[in-house]
């Protein structure tokens, strides 16, 4: 049974055990063999899934990526710079697309350097169509987390730009831990004042406790995880 058989050989059953897919979506695959190729294309398209192909990790790079999701199936052992070479590039180059590695020349060293430098899935040949599919899932849900935090981040960073230079001091002390009445004392404001300044920057940036408060400033860097 050649590689594009023994990918694509099952596809009736392969829609009723894929939990859904989305079709904003977009699974891109860098493999030099034609048949494992075009046979993770059949696979994939057949859930739904958006499915661009490469034959090299050069070609790959002049693509430019779309989607609201996206992840990469990539070969090992490539033409021209291996996998796990592209792998670190693309570290390097900030691209944070969730990796799965295919491979028929697979060792545990060789996997547990993929994983140890961010890979999502370490799948050995003759590929198996669930295993494929269930990276694929799992990968694609984590790209989408990413991206969520990522979004969450710039929006509170927009929110964090309206506070007044009063409102950021007032933050810096309430995330130390500091009560109404010792902000006042190190400030020289009356205590109602805290509280007007206090509750303005929680609306501003839309926090409801003063646990959350101290998330937010963690998450833009100006206050240490206790």
């Amino acid at each position: 049974m050649n590689a594009r058989k023994s990918i694509s050989g099952h596809l009736g059953n392969v829609e009723e055990a894929y939990p859904g897919s989305a079709t904003d979506s977009v699974v891109y695959v860098v493999v030099d063999d034609s048949d494992v190729r075009d046979g993770l294309k059949q696979l994939l398209e057949s859930v739904g899934l958006t499915c661009v192909t490469f034959r090299s990790a050069a070609e790959f790079l002049l693509n430019k990526q779309t989607g609201d999701a996206n992840c990469l199936i990539l070969d090992v052992r490539l033409p021209g710079i291996g996998g796990l070479d592209f792998q670190r590039e693309l570290a390097k180059a900030r691209i944070n697309i969730p990796i799965i590695f295919i491979t028929g020349y697979g060792d545990i060293p060789m996997t547990v350097k993929a994983l140890k430098g961010g890979a999502a899935e370490f799948l050995a040949k003759p590929l198996r169509e669930q295993d494929v599919l269930d990276a694929v899932n799992a990968a694609l849900k984590r790209d989408r987390a990413m991206r969520g935090q990522i979004k969450e981040l710039q929006n509170l960073q927009t929110r964090f730009e309206m506070l007044s230079d009063r409102e950021r001091e007032m933050m810096a002390f309430a995330v130390a831990g500091l009560l109404n009445k010792q902000i006042a004392a190190k400030t020289g404001l009356t205590e109602g004042t805290v509280k007007v300044h206090r509750h303005n920057l929680m609306k501003k940036l839309g926090a409801t406790s003063v646990p959350e408060l101290v998330r937010m400033a963690y998450l833009l860097g100006i206050a240490r995880p206790q």
